[in-house]
């Protein structure tokens, strides 16, 4: 039972990898990139995802994969071209294999409740495609009697690092049988199956499918082919489909294992630990410094620095390339261009800026939702773009990139961009804002209104976006991140959403305060500095107050609906955020500190304003300030 588990669990780590090779090159094969690459790319998928399944039992998503893949052999062929429709339909089949995909990870089984219509389309297409002359081999080549095909020799690696070597081995062969004859192998199948075999596996098959289909299927996941080649002519006493006697051990340097997979729960589990290490050595800090050993604080400090190194080893090891929840955007606006008639090209740059796992699962749905945004709300129609001077198809651009500590994502399109006027009118109507405070109101107060719970300026209300939902929530989203959102646009020439992030969420320097008597951290990212402020430099407008720092004034905040009415002070710490600063009044200020932030329990809920809680090493619960909603 644990070994099927293990089997059924292998197998949707790599399913769920062959299909999205699958979608990504659909994609680029529609768009006319690299055609030949593209196709092998998705046959080899497909050829892969097919025998794996065969070999798990997953009947439906075998025939599936089987009747893909007649139709992607016939593209390869140039028996059948890429069209529309057709794309539309491969993409739907890659759409029920994720289902099925996901239903198989649950425990169960793939149904084939929406993948039998699929095959009878599949196969309708296959059923129109002309049919090819067969062309002879002008090489001379090894036949043997009863069996088709021209003879190779193939010679594979298993990877050393590969979990499971003998089911990896037992899959190739199962391919390869689907495709010619196997006339023997070195060593033996019964010795490949029992997994007692090291080094190079030989194989000898007969096959008329080519040499480019014999690479594609030996070519894979912890599969590589080191030599492909035509057997000898043999002679004829000799030609039969018999297993060659076992050739000498050639003397092969062993690979060392650079790569293991380890489930992201013992990666959670580990990190828990380092933050209960960091908590801990604040602890041991404190009791060093009030009894003063010079014996405990030599240790400590050696102690110090190696949980400083398996932090930052673990936050690495954390890290994510961007390009895990980038991949799936492509297929996301080539289904919303498609749906509204649009024309969009969509580059993606800085994939490779990598983020902590734990934020990109909550940044996928506001990414998402942009996207579907830009093309839905943004990007205009060919016949418009035209009439207004612009090229037919639209521009959408997603970049992600590091600025310091932070992580910038910048989703940007060409299209018709936001009409402040259009925000007013909405405002109004809505009644957000009165006719004389739209009328005073900035352009950044405006599209700020985007974010407003069910503000939205659709004129018609589709299934791709416009119900009066979304962007509150996309910000709502990025703030418990501790990001930020900023929106920028300009009518006629485009809309630009940044996004900024932290790397991440976990341990982070602070600065320690005290607001009336009571303990809180600021993250040291966002202090400018700490200064004095003069009476004479404080002052009243309305009912905020301001105050005069260095030629600049800044609003000032005594967070008393947090903390309660303080007594008089006059020290400052000023904060910043996208460029913005304010300043607010403490007590005192204790230093700065590394510290674990752990987010609000559930039974809490949020508190606008604070991010998160420490607990330092007195073990006393300190709140830490949400720089972004105060500035």
């Amino acid at each position: 039972m644990v070994d099927e588990e293990v089997y059924r669990k292998l197998f949707v780590e790599e399913s769920r990898e062959n299909h999205e090779n699958i979608v990504n090159n659909l994609l680029a094969l529609e768009s006319g990139e690299d055609q030949q690459a593209a196709i092998d790319e998705i046959f080899r998928s497909a050829h892969t995802l097919k025998g794996m399944s065969a070999s798990m039992g997953f009947d439906a998503m075998e025939h599936l994969c089987h009747s893909m893949e007649d139709v992607f052999s016939l593209i390869r062929s140039g028996r059948r071209e890429v069209t529309v429709s057709l794309t539309d339909l491969l993409l739907t089949c890659t759409d029920a294999i994720e289902e099925m995909l996901d239903e198989i990870e649950a425990g169960g089984a793939s149904s084939d409740e929406a993948s039998g219509s699929l095959v009878q389309e599949l196969r309708a297409f296959t059923e129109e495609a002309p049919d090819d002359e067969q062309e002879t081999p002008h090489k001379a080549v090894a036949a043997v009697e009863g069996v088709g095909g021209p003879v190779y020799t193939l010679s594979v690696a298993i990877d050393p690092s590969c979990a499971m070597k003998d089911v990896r081995a037992m899959l190739l062969l199962q391919n390869l049988d689907e495709i010619g004859t196997i006339l023997g192998t070195t060593p033996t199948r019964d010795l490949i199956e029992d997994g007692k075999f090291d080094g190079p596996i030989e194989i000898r098959i007969a096959s008329e499918a080519g040499e480019e289909a014999l690479r594609t299927v030996a070519s894979g996941t912890e599969i590589s082919l080191l030599e492909l080649s035509l057997a000898p002519e043999v002679p004829e006493e000799t030609q039969k489909p018999e297993p060659p006697a076992p050739k000498p051990a050639r003397g092969e340097k062993s690979r060392e294992i650079k790569n293991i997979r380890v489930d992201i729960q013992r990666l959670d589990q580990m990190m828990n630990l380092v933050e209960d290490l960091v908590i801990n050595r604040g602890r041991l800090e404190q009791i060093a410094r009030k009894h003063g050993i010079k014996e405990f604080d030599e240790a400590l400090s050696m102690i110090g620095r190696s949980v400083s190194d398996l932090q930052n080893l673990m936050m690495g090891i954390r890290m994510m390339p961007l390009d895990r929840i980038f991949n799936r955007l492509p297929r996301v606006v080539r289904d919303v261009a498609t749906h509204d008639g649009k024309e969009v090209e969509f580059t993606i740059e800085g994939g490779e800026t990598e983020l902590d796992r734990g934020m990109m699962d909550g940044l996928s749905d506001p990414l998402l939702h942009i996207i579907r945004n830009a093309v839905n709300h943004g990007i205009e129609l060919p016949e418009v773009r035209e009439a207004n001077g612009k090229p037919r198809k639209g521009s959408l651009r997603l970049t992600a990139r590091r600025d310091k500590d932070n992580v910038i994502i910048e989703i940007e399109d060409d299209g018709a961009g936001i009409d402040p006027e259009k925000l007013k009118d909405k405002a109004v109507n809505k009644g957000i804002m009165t006719p004389e405070a739209a009328a005073a109101a900035t352009k950044e107060d405006l599209i700020n209104l985007l974010f407003e719970p069910g503000f939205s300026t659709a004129e018609t209300i589709t299934d791709i976006s416009g119900r009066g939902v979304g962007l509150d929530v996309v910000r709502q989203t990025i703030e418990s991140l501790k990001g930020t959102i900023r929106v920028e646009s300009e009518l006629g020439s485009g809309t630009t959403f940044e996004l900024m992030l932290p790397p991440t969420m976990a341990i982070i320097d602070v600065m320690m305060v005290q607001i009336n008597g009571r303990r809180c951290a600021i993250p040291i990212s966002n202090v400018v500095e700490v200064a004095l402020a003069r009476p004479e430099a404080i002052h009243r407008i309305g009912d905020a107050e301001t105050v005069l720092l260095r030629d600049e004034i800044l609003p000032m905040y005594r967070l008393e609906d947090m903390f309660g009415r303080a007594q008089k002070s006059d020290t400052l710490v000023v904060l910043q955020n996208s460029g913005r600063k304010c300043c607010i009044v403490v007590d005192t200020v204790d230093g700065q500190q590394e510290v674990v932030v752990k987010p609000l329990s559930r039974l809490a809920g949020s508190c606008r304003g604070i991010s998160g809680i420490t607990i330092p090493g007195d073990g006393e619960v300190v709140p830490v300030l949400d720089v972004n909603t105060i500035v």
